[in-house]
């Protein structure tokens, strides 16, 4: 009898260390493993005229004790899209339209389908590909309300396999893919919809899935005319967002649909839905260099975090670097704004206050321990300022360095999270380098110094506005998250 008992514990424990170490190896392998081909890329630099080189910017603010917009991104993605003669290219985050139900939202992502498939119908031979996230399906819940019209009449819909991607829960995402993964997420929902009220039921499967917290976070449309990169997303609820985006034409095109095919690439979508390189070199519309011009590249995934730590790096003494962020958290920029405000670079922030999400209260991170933190080191050189938020966020992604001679501005989908900066995420951005007095430049100026000041309405409010102090409480919930990596940023 005591043989057998001891066959026994050993018996268990090899069966446990086998499957802690299954665990493990699934573990840090998803956590660094090859990222597929064509993720986290830097294209080349193009020089473009700088009459073909557009700002835009969305802004929801108060005048005169009434709620104000000033929007302008998805009235040019429209006509953007019904000017597309030979492809459309689309990789878009968020396209839906449940709501709370709360205030009478644009009707942003219904909008957008209709004017794709209009085009289509006017345009039979247009080549169409919409890549998106399957957090539209909730996680294979059910269907994408807005894009199955799409893929009825012809386009080309990848839903990206996140699968593919490195997994930044690691503990959680090492069990999720060694068991419960293997489910799958399809099936008849019978939980309420985390999106809102009014969306379809959700099964447990989807919930889980949802938990690995990562996404294709990209916000990109482009034609053979031309190509913009957001930070909006056309989803019904993020109507009232403020948010930034860049037009821009010629061979830089060429280099987004590049960084688009390889998406789909690995999420097995159809090559022959794209336009071949033939095609793209006969359609691509050139655009002469004469007069002033702007170097232009577009960067993904960590390239994006290294083109905004160089740009910082780069300031000098007496340089400005103005950022405008929804979520900033990512360590590396942290330490090269620290950095930079310590050699005498004059660093402005504007952050949104982390207070809502889709009419959810919020508890202020990430921003609000990181505010702390930079307000703490009582540095002359760094001014925080919250935008003033009402049900509505700041979704804004932009960095404008501001040198003597020459600026440089970064801008897209790529929130300062190590989520979005480090190969977790999908995420474009533009890179904009030009001299300073540049039209370029000085319209971007001109929008820092509008919500900076509050010219003609109330944009931002003083950084004691939302925070004297930071309670204990919201660090520790702070620093808890990032140790489990429980989070969205």
């Amino acid at each position: 009898m005591k043989t057998k008992r001891k066959w026994y514990k050993k018996k268990s424990w090899w069966i446990g260390g086998a499957i802690l170490l299954i665990l493990t190896v699934v573990m840090f392998y998803n956590r660094v493993k090859p990222l597929p081909p064509g993720v986290s890329y830097a294209s080349d630099t193009y020089t473009i005229p700088e009459k073909e080189v557009e700002f835009l910017y969305d802004l929801t603010y108060q005048k005169d004790g009434k709620e104000q917009y000033d929007q302008s991104i998805f009235n040019e993605v429209y006509q953007t899209i019904e000017e597309a003669d030979d492809f459309l290219v689309l990789d878009l985050f968020l396209v839906n339209g449940y709501t709370k139900g709360d205030r009478d939202y644009p009707k942003i992502s219904e909008t957008l389908s209709k004017k794709i498939q209009e085009q289509m119908k006017k345009k039979p031979d247009l080549k169409v590909v919409f890549i998106s996230d399957v957090v539209n399906t909730t996680y294979g819940s059910h269907i994408a309300k807005q894009l199955e019209p799409l893929e009825k009449q012809g386009a080309e819909v990848v839903f990206t396999d996140l699968n593919r991607l490195r997994d930044p829960n690691i503990l959680y995402s090492g069990v999720w893919r060694t068991t419960i993964g293997w489910f799958g997420q399809d099936g008849y929902g019978w939980l309420p919809n985390p999106m809102a009220p009014s969306a379809p039921n959700v099964t447990m499967r989807s919930y889980l899935k949802l938990l690995n917290v990562k996404a294709n976070h990209r916000k990109v449309v482009m034609t053979e005319d031309a190509g913009l990169i957001l930070s909006a997303n056309p989803h019904d609820a993020s109507g009232f967002h403020s948010n930034i985006a860049f037009k821009v034409k010629g061979d830089i095109i060429k280099d987004m649909v590049k960084a688009e095919k390889a998406v789909a690439a690995f999420s097995n979508g159809k090559m022959d839905a794209f336009p071949s390189e033939e095609e793209l070199d006969k359609t691509v519309k050139d655009v002469p260099t004469d007069g002033s011009t702007v170097k232009a590249q577009i960067l993904t995934e960590r390239k994006i975090q290294k083109g905004v730590v160089q740009a910082l790096d780069k300031a000098k003494k007496g340089d400005e670097a103005w950022i405008g962020m929804f979520y900033l958290a990512d360590r590396d920029i942290i330490d090269a704004i620290e950095d930079a405000a310590e050699r005498g670079v004059d660093i402005r922030i504007v952050l949104d206050p982390n207070q809502n999400a889709f009419g959810q209260e919020k508890i202020g991170l990430p921003n609000l321990p990181i505010a702390a933190e930079l307000h703490k080191l009582e540095n002359e050189h760094i001014t925080i300022r919250w935008y003033n938020t009402n049900k509505e966020q700041y979704h804004t992604k932009i960095i404008y360095v501001k040198g003597k001679d020459q600026s440089t501005v970064i801008g897209g989908s790529g929130n300062y999270t190590s989520r979005n900066m480090d190969d977790y995420n999908m995420e474009e951005n533009l890179k904009l380098t030009a001299p300073t007095d540049s039209k370029t430049m000085t319209e971007i100026d001109d929008y820092f110094d509008r919500i900076w000041n509050n010219r003609n309405g109330t944009y931002t409010v003083d950084y004691e506005e939302y925070q004297d102090k930071l309670p204990a409480v919201k660090y520790v919930m702070y620093v808890l998250q990032k140790i489990f990596q429980v989070t969205t940023y």
